[in-house]
């Protein structure tokens, strides 16, 4: 299982890279002032920050299993945004009590993703916005891949765990596929990218030792020799600016669908 304990450390790891993937999220929804929107699997609240700051909305309620990070998006995201510790599969809201449910970068993360599509849906007033984004770990989340192809390189056992392999909702197909088969109308999806510029091989490496997510997890097992042989042929792999730095692009697919 995935460890989800410190929002400080996803910060560093992953949640800086994804507030420009949820500002062009949020730009494509474009949705009217004044709505209820519900954040799933809200993490620190990067995404709802986000709702917050151009939408203006009548209210954010953010919903994640982790007590951590609900406590740093509730120190972190302003009214009208609030936050509760809840479980996807079983909203703490009425049905058709928001106007808008998204989820950003969690999908993936959800013991049955369909059904947590299907319980958003169920939260939402007909007429309303189902939504949410997700890495594509196969193929455009650069910093993810350049990770597992190294790592599976030097330990085919580590294939399993890579999550372009795990995770099948990262590509349009699939995602399609969920929101029409939760009865959403009207579907469509878009590619979102964003640039991952590390100042060098510490900005980029450090993240992985915090064990939070798929890739520090692994990292965390690695005994010592073998941690330090790993990050040096990711050093090697990495493209390298004229000044040092390390630019990547993360790439995420978006999906969105209607409540009929």
């Amino acid at each position: 299982m995935e460890v989800w304990a410190s929002g400080a450390a996803y910060e560093r790891y992953m949640g800086r890279w994804s507030r420009g993937v949820a500002k062009e999220f949020v730009a494509w929804l474009d949705r009217p002032d004044g709505l209820r929107w519900l954040d799933v699997g809200c993490g620190t609240g990067v995404l709802s920050a986000v709702v917050g700051g151009l939408c203006r909305p009548r209210l954010v309620l953010g919903v994640d299993r982790s007590e951590a990070f609900v406590g740093t998006a509730r120190a972190s995201v302003p009214a009208p945004a609030a936050f509760l510790v809840g479980d996807a599969m079983a909203l703490p809201v009425r049905a058709a009590g928001c106007d808008t449910a998204v989820s950003g970068l969690a999908l993936n993360f959800l013991p049955d993703p369909a059904g947590a599509v299907a319980e958003m849906a169920r939260a939402v007033r007909p007429g309303g916005t189902v939504a949410a984004y997700v890495w594509d770990y196969a193929e455009g989340m650069e910093l993810l891949r350049l990770f597992w192809d190294t790592a599976v390189a030097l330990d085919p056992a580590a294939a399993p765990l890579d999550e372009g392999r795990r995770f099948p909702v990262c590509r349009p197909g699939p995602l399609r596929a969920v929101w029409t088969d939760a009865g959403l109308t009207r579907v469509s999806v878009l590619l979102l990218s964003a640039p991952t510029v590390f100042t060098g091989l510490p900005d980029l490496w450090d993240p992985f030792l915090s064990g939070q997510g798929p890739a520090p997890g692994y990292v965390a097992t690695l005994p010592p020799g073998h941690r330090e042989e790993l990050r040096t042929a990711l050093a090697a792999a990495l493209p390298r600016a004229t000044d040092g730095s390390l630019p990547l692009t993360a790439r995420a697919w978006a999906v969105r669908g209607c409540v009929p």
